[in-house]
């Protein structure tokens, strides 16, 4: 099937907004139930973010690619395999989607649907571990992209069940995701004043990813590759 660039944009919304939804909701959600155990709300999220990356990259990576991760997009224009206009737009539908994600989560748990986090997430050991996630994240796309292309789905799910646990900052690892958690004053929020330094290092660490992908171990765009993180692309 042949998917229109408006479709396609269209993907990077909804799966975005989805995934912010998901992230806020089940922080709210997992906070309420845990009655203060971190350690049992933050597994609790863990475990909702990484089941929806898997179903909305196995549904919607035929369709955009499912990137819904500005980092992710950059490292495919920088590869060649998206058009910038595209790329632009995707990042654009990323940023809207996750915003509305945020305020979704917020109406279906009956709060405020405009918040600004206060939560404190700053200091060189946060920013480090974003650049970090953001690399190990890359590096696991192109190169499962490389070896298992139908394992990527389940690839960038477990990176990011893993990062939520082996990273100091719980493992972002997305800019449009980032600065929509900036508005939310729950669980998973940041400060705003704290998302720059984040978004910094997660293009630091895609940038680092790819030039170790390319450089290091030869993984260059193929000819059959696509831009996907389903490992697969219908255009």
């Amino acid at each position: 099937m042949t998917y229109a660039a408006r479709q396609k944009i269209a993907a990077e919304v909804i799966g975005s907004a989805l995934l912010l939804a998901t992230v806020v909701g089940s922080g709210i959600m997992a906070e309420t139930l845990a009655d203060g155990n971190i350690a049992v709300a933050l597994l609790a999220n863990t475990i909702a973010t990484g089941a929806i990356l898997y179903v909305l990259i196995t549904a919607l990576g035929p369709v955009s690619g499912a990137h819904f991760n500005p980092a992710v997009t950059l490292v495919f224009l920088l590869r060649k395999e998206l058009p910038a206009r595209l790329a632009a737009a995707y990042v654009l539908a990323q940023l809207a989607g996750t915003i509305a994600g945020a305020m979704l989560a917020h109406a279906m748990f009956g709060q405020a649907l405009l918040q600004l986090s206060e939560h404190a997430r700053s200091g060189p050991a946060q920013w480090l571990s974003e650049l970090v996630a953001t690399f190990t994240l890359v590096l696991a796309i192109l190169g499962t992209l490389r070896s298992r292309p139908d394992a990527v789905p389940v690839s960038v799910a477990l990176v990011i069940v893993a990062g939520y646990w082996f990273t100091a900052s719980t493992s972002f690892a997305n800019p449009a995701v980032t600065l929509a958690r900036s508005l939310t004053n729950t669980f998973s929020g940041i400060a705003p004043a704290d998302a720059p330094a984040f978004i910094a290092a997660q293009l630091a660490g895609a940038l680092l990813g790819l030039v170790v992908a390319e450089k290091g171990f030869g993984w260059a765009a193929g000819a059959g590759e696509q831009p996907s993180l389903s490992g697969s692309l219908e255009s």
